[in-house]
């Protein structure tokens, strides 16, 4: 019988896509670039317009290549490719194929054809899942300013809705949501984590619903998600305004999801499913009869990015781990009237949780 050379599944080297994986591997935050990850050398590769700001913002210990003085002739690309393949003894490499169009993996796959490429989706991003020090520390300071904002823009709210006396005001949702974005720059912030979903009335209702141009009218509820962006950390909270005295039935929809969001918040620690986190919102909510109104995961990891691992989901079966961060958002969504969503950023402890999110519910 012949004998068979199985290439091994780990790759001897990486090829690192992501943004926000660089970042979080190399400090680097320009919009074109990638890392190779070898043994003993990582290397950024970037053009001439970042170079300069490479050089001297990255960690210490990575090489940059200036792609510009090589990409004009695609031979030269292909034999410094091969040279560092060649210098490091390289026959396989990991690709992040969920980050990579196919057109761009076709050209890398040009670049080194007899190299195997092997799939690493996944694999940095697990690294990012437990925060440090310094990570907890970014995130808890993009929460508060993103309170900061929200408190400003409550007060807004309230003072309008005092000064007017008619029934429908002049502010709109894109109004309040530009307020957020340029409130947010004044407190430090240098850019908001997403596009803030400010919905008024039965707008509430619609989970991710794109502020319009719909006035506010007294008697609305406000639904505002908002986060921001600090040093490269993303934070994320939601909170309820209600424009005049809650009617009972709005009171028990509120008061619903506030019992859901602290049950499941009283439930986390580490070594929980994140399927059973989010089954402890949920079946309060169901209990109450409103779980056909409540169609989304019940949280999501923050971090680099908005929307990270680990998840609060039913079919997420792994266990939250220690120094995580992830939010815990249930909501009841009623077409036609009105939604209500509560939503805190927490960190995950050994035998509990930290909230980082200040701000009264």
């Amino acid at each position: 019988k012949k004998t068979i050379n199985k290439m091994p599944k780990t790759p001897q080297a990486s090829l690192i896509t992501n943004k926000s994986n660089i970042a979080y591997l190399s400090g680097f935050t320009g919009s074109a670039g990638y890392m190779l990850l070898t043994k003993s050398t990582k290397y950024l590769f970037t053009d001439f317009r970042y170079i300069e700001r490479a050089k001297n913002t990255i960690k210490k210990g990575i090489k940059t290549v200036d792609i510009s003085k090589i990409r004009k002739n695609p031979e030269d690309i292909k034999k410094h490719w091969q040279s560092v393949l060649k210098k490091h003894r390289i026959k396989s490499i990991g690709v992040e194929e969920e980050d990579l169009t196919v057109t761009k993996y076709k050209n890398f796959k040009k670049l080194f054809p007899r190299v195997r490429l092997i799939n690493i989706s996944g694999k940095i991003e697990k690294k990012r899942e437990l925060k440090n020090r310094t990570e907890i520390r970014l995130t808890a300071k993009s929460q508060q300013i993103n309170e900061k904002v929200f408190l400003e823009i409550k007060k807004f709210v309230q003072r309008e809705l005092k000064k007017s006396r008619l029934k429908t005001l002049k502010i709109t949702e894109l109004d309040l949501a530009w307020k957020i974005k340029q409130m947010g720059n004044e407190f430090g912030a240098e850019d908001v984590s997403f596009n803030p979903i400010v919905a008024f009335g039965k707008h509430s209702a619609l989970p991710h619903h794109d502020p319009t141009k719909t006035k506010l009218k007294k008697g609305d509820i406000i639904l505002i998600d908002m986060g921001m962006k600090y040093k490269g950390y993303c934070s994320d909270m939601t909170r309820m305004i209600f424009t005049e005295k809650p009617t009972p039935f709005q009171k028990e929809i509120y008061n619903t999801v506030l019992k859901a969001q602290e049950t499941c918040i009283n439930g986390l620690k580490a070594g929980i499913s994140g399927a059973k986190a989010d089954s402890l919102a949920r079946k309060v909510i169901e209990a109450a009869g409103y779980g056909e109104q409540y169609g989304h995961s019940g949280g999501h990891g923050v971090g680099l990015d908005i929307h990270e691992i680990p998840n609060l989901a039913e079919k997420y079966k792994k266990k939250l781990k220690k120094d995580s961060i992830i939010t815990v958002e249930p909501g009841i969504y009623l077409p036609g009237k009105f939604g209500v969503r509560i939503e805190d950023m927490l960190l995950i402890t050994e035998k509990g949780s930290k909230n980082l999110t200040k701000v009264s519910k």
